[in-house]
């Protein structure tokens, strides 16, 4: 289906399914932080799924090609990217499983009904005021620094709308993982699985993956680690296998 791009966007592929979505590098371009966490989720056919601050859907547009769900919300509060969002919805004839909602993550659970989504997702901007410098261009600078939302922000909507013993998917930096812990079970999210992700095996994680159950009992799992690179600067077959690419031809 062809769908109108405006001046500096583009349409980049996503190799699965033929899917494919616009970006903008004036706009924050997703990165592998949100494929690895549509690759995280268990998800299944059936569900009803929530992605809070989408940016332009991607994980939901992956999650359905991944049959990870059966209907989405994608939640997104820069008009601009909301409607890039539901152009690349639109561009993969998905009008009809995922509804793009212009919205803040503060107001979640008044948009929304509450309990009422089997999985929710968010991949939230890791930085707080005390963290990094933060980038001048608003919308890369919204994406990256809490300017608009918090982490208990994130955790307390995501919480609200979760259904009773379904599922909270989060991405986000290992150093503040204590913070992340303390304030799912302040919301009565269990921690259930975590993975940490390496970019190099010798190297410290620069990112965790966690799974939350809403009432769930206390035990946690903790996953083997995802490694991005190999020594000489390529990357891992998982890597490979998660974006859907032969590791013999390069990815773009």
């Amino acid at each position: 289906m062809k769908v109108q791009l405006l001046d500096h966007e583009r349409i980049d592929e996503l190799h699965i399914k033929g899917y494919q979505i616009i970006q903008s590098q004036e706009r924050f371009c997703f990165g592998m932080d949100a494929v690895l966490l549509s690759d995280f989720v268990r998800g299944k056919v059936g569900a009803n799924v929530l992605d809070m601050g989408t940016g332009t859907a991607i994980i939901p547009i992956l999650l359905e090609a991944k049959e990870k769900g059966e209907q989405f919300v994608a939640l997104e509060i820069q008009h601009e990217s909301v409607d890039m969002a539901r152009r690349s919805v639109e561009l993969n004839g998905l009008q009809d499983k995922i509804q793009v909602v212009e919205g803040d993550i503060k107001e979640a659970s008044k948009l929304m009904k509450a309990s009422s989504f089997d999985i929710v997702t968010c991949n939230p901007p890791y930085m707080n005021s005390n963290h990094g410098i933060t980038n001048p261009e608003l919308p890369k600078a919204i994406a990256r620094h809490e300017i608009l939302c918090t982490l208990e922000d994130v955790i307390r909507e995501g919480a609200k709308l979760t259904k009773q013993k379904g599922s909270f998917y989060l991405i986000h930096r290992p150093f503040r993982l204590a913070e992340i812990v303390g304030l799912l079970l302040q919301y009565k999210m269990e921690p259930k699985r975590m993975r940490l992700v390496y970019p190099y095996v010798d190297k410290e994680p620069n990112m965790v993956m966690i799974e939350a159950v809403k009432g769930g009992k206390s035990r946690i799992q903790v996953e083997s680690p995802l490694i991005v690179y190999e020594k000489d600067g390529t990357y891992t077959e998982e890597i490979y296998k998660i974006y859907g690419i032969n590791s013999e031809k390069p990815m773009e």
